[in-house]
């Protein structure tokens, strides 16, 4: 079964060191996907633009900057407030966006209450995967038997 985090947040576009505008966003979290973060901008076309990237670079953007290439994430002040940057590089063009961090690590947080780190792998179910990929099926018996009798002769055989 799938479980959605979700959560609305008003994201600030940095065009300068003095502008920015408003850019809303929603950061969604499915159990489905267990390793990833998705989030939707509103930017004012008619469909929104798309960004994932790993939970564990958000969670640990929050502390620490982070990431390499496409996503880049740190956490900053901005006139005494606490906020998370993130860089996003696409063949688009680049972005620098403002997070209030509060709302940011209060999200990251329930996603790793509901899937701790260290147990996404086993909703992908890998683990079942492979062993019905690997189990034996008749037909193996069949490929794993002698059907034709050895040459070389057996014990007390000349």
């Amino acid at each position: 079964m799938d479980t959605l985090v979700e959560r609305e947040l008003e994201l600030k576009l940095v065009l300068s060191p003095e502008c920015s505008i408003p850019v809303p966003a929603r950061l969604t979290y499915r159990t489905e996907d267990p390793y990833a973060v998705h989030i939707a901008f509103h930017v004012g076309s008619e469909s929104p633009v798309y960004w994932t990237f790993a939970r564990d670079l958000l969670v640990e953007g929050v502390f620490r900057p982070c990431g390499y290439g496409d996503v880049r994430i740190w956490p900053t002040k901005v006139d005494r407030r606490s906020v998370i940057c993130m860089a996003l590089t696409s063949p688009d063009g680049n972005a620098l966006l403002e997070v209030p961090s509060a709302a940011v690590a209060a999200w990251a947080e329930r996603t790793l209450r509901l899937v701790p780190p260290g147990t996404e792998s086993a909703l992908l179910g890998i683990d079942a995967g492979l062993a019905e990929l690997l189990a034996p099926l008749p037909a193996d018996d069949l490929w794993m038997s002698d059907l034709w009798p050895s040459d070389e002769p057996t014990d007390g055989e000349a």
